[in-house]
């Protein structure tokens, strides 16, 4: 297979590794950069012998078969409508745009040209997580707790946009049914946004989910339980394995599920390249990007009307 053709567009955080992937990739190229913090930008383009750029609107002109938009979530939108509408496939960071407005339009200009449109939602490429669900059939109640430190990075999305959206995507992944009702709390602490929050869902096939995000813990935890009949799961994400407990014959029967210690990053933008390479629809589509979009602004906006009725 030809190598494909690659760009990353932002080099923070997140684009930085997304940069280094690509460039260990057989199957791909990582062809340019672009970041507007040239320091940046020179310091990636020369660790991954690429090309380097400031502007985004510069790069198109590059022999590039794709990109990954990893840029501050208020930039997705305008960014990747500027290389959809170039034809271009892309991947971009989650959450997927600011709004549901923008998300729609981003999809109906991929679907209007053909164009791969995947979102990066990382933990369907956790290796535990893609074990566990071929048992996960009808839960009944889902517990979630991701947890983390304060980043040392811009805080202008909330921590349900930002850390709780992982696990929304997964629920809604695995939970085949309609929401009936949110309830939810969060709390400012040292951002404009919220930095902890708790949200219960009840679904109409009566699963309940009770999910808490915060970055402000002093320890990372990514951890997902489930319950269904006779059947306790305890999933560790960072530990990638998961502890099962059945009852049978009226005995607990535990198991203890180990996955290979795989980066979740690289399987998720090996899928990606690959799809670009087979025109196949991706794991994480546009659509249920769009999906879990719409639930944590539900959630978010819960909050916050909630939070400005407590203060007058």
């Amino acid at each position: 297979m030809e190598k494909i053709k690659v760009a990353v567009i932002g080099t923070g955080r997140l684009g930085f590794q997304h940069a280094r992937v690509f460039h260990e990739m057989p199957e791909a190229k990582l062809v340019a950069i672009c970041d507007i913090i040239k320091k940046k930008a020179n310091e990636a383009a020369s660790q991954f012998q690429c090309k380097c750029f400031y502007d985004y609107k510069d790069i198109v002109h590059s022999d590039i078969n794709c990109l990954s938009i990893a840029v501050p979530t208020p930039l997705h939108f305008t960014v990747s409508k500027y290389f959809l509408e170039k034809h271009k496939d892309l991947l971009i960071e989650k959450p997927f745009t600011n709004n549901l407005k923008e998300a729609r339009q981003l999809m109906a200009i991929a679907k209007k040209n053909s164009l791969i449109l995947q979102v990066g939602h990382i933990e369907r490429f956790n290796s535990v997580i893609r074990e566990i669900k071929k048992i996960i059939n009808e839960p009944k109640f889902i517990e979630c707790h991701r947890l983390g430190p304060y980043p040392n990075r811009g805080s202008e999305t909330g921590v349900v946009l930002d850390l709780m959206i992982h696990d929304l995507d997964i629920i809604l992944h695995l939970v085949k049914s309609k929401l009936k009702s949110i309830d939810a709390v969060g709390v400012n602490i040292l951002s404009q946004t919220e930095d902890i929050a708790n949200t219960r869902l009840i679904f109409k096939n009566n699963c309940v989910c009770n999910i808490t995000a915060s970055r402000i813990s002093t320890e990372t935890t990514r951890k997902i339980r489930f319950f269904q009949k006779d059947t306790y799961i305890s999933l560790d994400y960072l530990n990638q394995e998961a502890k099962i407990y059945t009852k049978k014959d009226n005995q607990i029967i535990p198991k203890t599920i180990r996955t290979p210690k795989e980066e979740p990053l690289k399987n998720e933008l090996r899928a990606f390249v690959k799809c670009v390479a087979l025109r196949k629809d991706p794991l994480v589509t546009a659509k249920e990007a769009t999906d879990a979009l719409a639930l944590a602004i539900k959630i978010s906006t819960f909050i916050k009307k909630r939070n400005k009725s407590s203060f007058f």
